[in-house]
């Protein structure tokens, strides 16, 4: 496509569809400026600002590693995103007849200064200091239909860049790595950016470095169906389409998944841009007049019925109290988690030396039975397949821990408040955790060759010879005689029996050397998995029950000073605004069903 026919297609949301829709979002805005909701009037300049802009913005999101900016650049078609594993901040895309480069940084005064930089080599000066964005112009054909691609990097320092992205964005591609299906964690994830912007791609990455790709999209359909997220999941492989474009290769590129991700944008998120954004703006007004309904309908309760209004303010002041409470028995909760992570590691480690050394030991009886050279390639392979066994009973037992952990510290919070979503400590394949493993050792003291042995029984047989011979010669008898030659047989016999032993012992010691590495090798590789798996539940439910203190102080807070300066407010003027909350429900609801039209 040229640059010329770009254009010509560039604008893909039609302004006469979207005024109405506009016109809509206006109104209400109206509304929640006038109720004092400003959290609300925020969402609303948001919608509008997707609605106003003609183009389809895509927002790349997921987490660290999972392959983000390997899939824009790809997208795109130029290296516009850092993918090896230096600091990266949010990329912004768009149509431009030439390259250009542009960073936003962070000047004195809370300003901000955008500062052009070289489009050829633009990621050498994203390590600098200060840059809140990059911002690129690309002749891709691609952002010629009308598509911005914003690349939201997985870190904590982005996140709250990243979900501002979202709340812009008209459709979401959510990387998931190939390598294991999507965690409890990512699920919840992705029902947050259900409710955000309703139109996702779950995009599975790096299919060229797992062959059982398959299996871990069938698994995410599964799970994605099961948390009711009706999302498409379409397998890529960014590298792949890199290199089957540079070699021209179509077969190797369809192979690739990328262009049939691109076909699915331009079909139904070019094609229907008009459709999926008023569905995105109803979606959001429905919810944003549910919930300025909810705060007038209590508004008016309040009004109606001064002892209803006590009532309420009796139940609110209750809640603050609670919420005080709470908030002194927040180092309760604190150290019982501490407490408990600080335990639950003690114990998992132990069960895991427990486990290993009852398996090393179990090893050495048998190694002391037996020869470990006649069968060391069988032992070796039955001893990982004993140590992976263990490994993930010890996960097993680290999750059922973790979830006894949740409730011990959701027992110090009032009963309504739901646990989070644990990251999975079960593991789904320990090889993967097992992988940096040495594997066993090989026996260096192996079985003697048959001239080495013959050597050994000639020495032994030699000497029983020269002994025997010089004894007999005394009588008369030659050096070699039948009495000497049989003597000789005999320490030949004898020695090589020996040497066989003393070789078999030498092994057995080697064995049992190896097999202790190995124990020690997986001890230090799976305390180091398991530590970061605690590490990442101890952060998730600090997060969460540090959240949800903050949480049930505010909204106590803000609800009783809604309720006093209700009644304060209005006094002998009560019927009044009780009439013009009546009519602002009804323009609400008469709103919500104008919007609803909108989608038929």
């Amino acid at each position: 496509m040229s640059a010329a026919a770009g254009l010509q297609t560039a604008t893909v949301k039609h302004p006469d569809v979207m005024a109405p829709v506009i016109a809509l979002v206006d109104e209400l805005r109206e509304l929640v400026r006038s109720g004092g909701r400003n959290d609300l009037d925020a969402r609303l300049g948001m919608v509008r600002a997707r609605l106003s802009d003609p183009r389809v913005r895509i927002v790349v999101v997921g987490e660290p590693q999972a392959g983000m900016s390997t899939l824009v650049n790809s997208m795109v078609g130029s290296p516009v995103s850092a993918t090896d594993g230096s600091p990266s901040v949010p990329v912004i895309v768009e149509y431009g007849q030439a390259p250009k480069a542009t960073l936003v940084k962070s000047a004195p005064g809370g300003r901000v200064e955008r500062v052009p930089v070289d489009p050829l080599n633009p990621l050498q000066a994203l390590t600098t200091l200060g840059v809140l964005r990059a911002e690129f112009a690309e002749p891709s054909r691609l952002l010629a239909d009308g598509l911005v691609v914003m690349d939201a990097p997985g870190s904590a320092a982005h996140e709250a860049a990243a979900w501002s992205m979202i709340a812009a964005a008209d459709v979401v591609l959510y990387a998931a790595d190939a390598a294991a299906e999507l965690t409890e964690a990512q699920l919840d994830y992705l029902r947050r950016v259900e409710r955000v912007c309703p139109s996702v791609v779950c995009v599975l990455t790096k299919i060229d470095r797992n062959p059982h790709w398959s299996l871990t999209q069938r698994r995410n359909r599964a799970l994605l169906d099961g948390a009711g997220l009706n999302f498409a999941v379409a397998p890529v492989s960014a590298l792949l389409h890199r290199e089957a474009t540079e070699r021209g290769d179509q077969q190797r590129d369809a192979e690739s998944g990328v262009p049939q991700l691109l076909d699915h944008l331009r079909e139904y998120v070019v094609a229907q841009a008009d459709s999926v954004a008023v569905a995105a703006a109803v979606r959001d007004i429905a919810l944003i007049t549910d919930q300025l309904t909810v705060t007038l309908r209590a508004e008016s309760d309040t009004l109606r019925d001064p002892r209803r209004r006590a009532e309420i303010t009796q139940r609110l002041a209750t809640a603050r109290t609670t919420a005080d409470q709470l908030r002194q028995r927040t180092a309760t909760w604190q150290v019982t988690l501490v407490d408990g992570s600080s335990e639950l590691s003690a114990d998992i480690e132990h069960d895991l030396r427990h486990r290993l050394r009852s398996l090393v030991r179990e090893a050495e009886a048998e190694i002391t039975r037996t020869d470990p050279a006649r069968k060391w390639a069988d032992f070796a392979t039955e001893l990982d397949a004993r140590i992976c066994e263990a490994v993930e009973e010890n996960f097993v037992m680290a999750h059922y821990r973790a979830v006894e952990l949740t409730e011990q510290v959701a027992s110090k919070f009032p009963p309504d408040n739901r646990t989070p979503p644990l990251p999975e400590l079960r593991l789904t394949n320990p090889g993967e955790v097992l992988e940096p493993v040495q594997p066993l050792e090989p026996l260096e003291s192996a079985k003697a060759g048959v001239g080495q042995q013959l050597l050994t029984a000639l020495r032994g047989s030699y000497g029983g010879i020269l002994m025997v011979g010089l004894a007999t010669s005394l009588l008369g008898m030659s050096l070699v005689n039948w009495y000497s030659a049989g003597a000789g047989v005999l320490l030949g016999v004898n020695a090589l029996w020996d040497d066989r032993k003393n070789r078999k012992q030498r092994r057995q010691a080697e064995a049992k050397v190896a097999v202790a590495r190995l124990a020690d090798d997986v001890i230090f590789q799976v305390g180091k998995e398991s530590r970061n798996r605690l590490r990442s539940l101890q952060r998730v439910l600090r997060d969460h029950y540090t959240e949800i203190a903050a949480e049930v102080g505010r909204t106590a807070d803000e609800a009783l000073r809604a309720a006093e300066e209700t009644g304060l407010r209005y006094g002998d003027h009560r019927e009044l605004r009780i009439t013009e909350i009546d009519e602002g429900l009804r323009t609400v609801a008469g709103l919500r069903a104008r919007a609803e039209r909108l989608t038929y």
